[in-house]
């Protein structure tokens, strides 16, 4: 069941961000809670797969897999080694996927929940953080990928593991079907992914409501409603922790980004 907590006041935001439980086996304050963050509370959790294709999305995304790959190649010859090399390279280039973007760093999840292409837009609406708990999503996974990852003492995929158990989209969905999802860790392709401290749900065609799937599978699910009269606060909060563009997207881009934002008048 998905739980809702609202974000009014900056004592309740660090709630949000130190919530690390204590692990007697390691003496250690530990989780594996991963966030979401998203610039308007009303959006749905979506993949840009779904946003882009629609009911049309099971027989367009290897069409476009497939033509990436011919021509990305050239940068990035290892994603020819796998449909799941394909998906996250895509993905981080831009490419429409099935895959839903989540980090291990709340802070980084508060980063995209206050940051809008249109920075007149900040106080127009709340936004929102996602998270939800790996430890749950993999205890729904079908017993033969539960028994890779025991392998390997791990309940987040690399590219590698899912590639040894599972070869084809085909093959996913047909194991996952609409009550599982796998959570994977991209390869360290640059900075970026490293940085933004990344994963990737990879949703199974058949789910077409993730956050009914959450509501109705999980318990540790929350969604942190951030209430529009904090967000310049939290946003100012971050640049201060060196959580802004210039971390996010390292490079020219991103110092433009942050540039054009720490100069927006309001």
């Amino acid at each position: 069941m998905i739980k809702t907590v609202e974000i009014s006041d900056m004592n309740s935001l660090f709630d949000m961000v130190s919530e690390q439980e204590y692990r007697e086996d390691l003496d250690r304050h530990r989780n594996l809670f991963v966030y979401r963050g998203q610039p308007d509370a009303e959006f749905p959790l979506t993949t840009s797969l779904m946003r882009n294709c629609k009911d049309k999305r099971r027989e367009l995304e290897p069409c476009m897999l497939r033509n990436f790959t011919k021509y990305a190649a050239l940068e990035e010859p290892t994603i020819e080694r796998s449909v799941w090399r394909q998906m996250i390279f895509g993905q981080h280039h831009g490419l429409p996927t099935r895959l839903l973007d989540w980090s291990f760093s709340p802070l980084m999840a508060l980063h995209f929940s206050v940051t809008e292409n249109d920075m007149d837009e900040m106080e127009a609406h709340d936004s929102a953080v996602w998270r939800t708990d790996i430890h749950e999503l993999h205890d729904l996974l079908p017993e033969k990928y539960q028994k890779i990852a025991a392998k390997y003492a791990t309940t987040v995929f690399s590219v590698d593991m899912l590639a040894e158990i599972c070869s084809s989209l085909e093959q996913y969905d047909e194991d996952m079907g609409s009550d599982s999802i796998l959570m994977i860790e991209p390869p360290s392709v640059d900075v970026r992914i490293v940085n933004q401290y990344s994963f990737f749900a990879v949703i199974p065609s058949a789910m077409e409501d993730i956050q009914g799937f959450l509501d109705k599978n999980t318990e540790k699910t929350v969604k942190y409603i951030i209430k529009k009269e904090l967000r310049w606060q939290i946003r100012d909060m971050l640049d201060h922790q060196n959580i802004s563009e210039r971390i996010v997207y390292p490079g020219l881009d991103g110092l433009s980004r942050w540039l054009g934002r720490h100069y927006f008048v309001k």
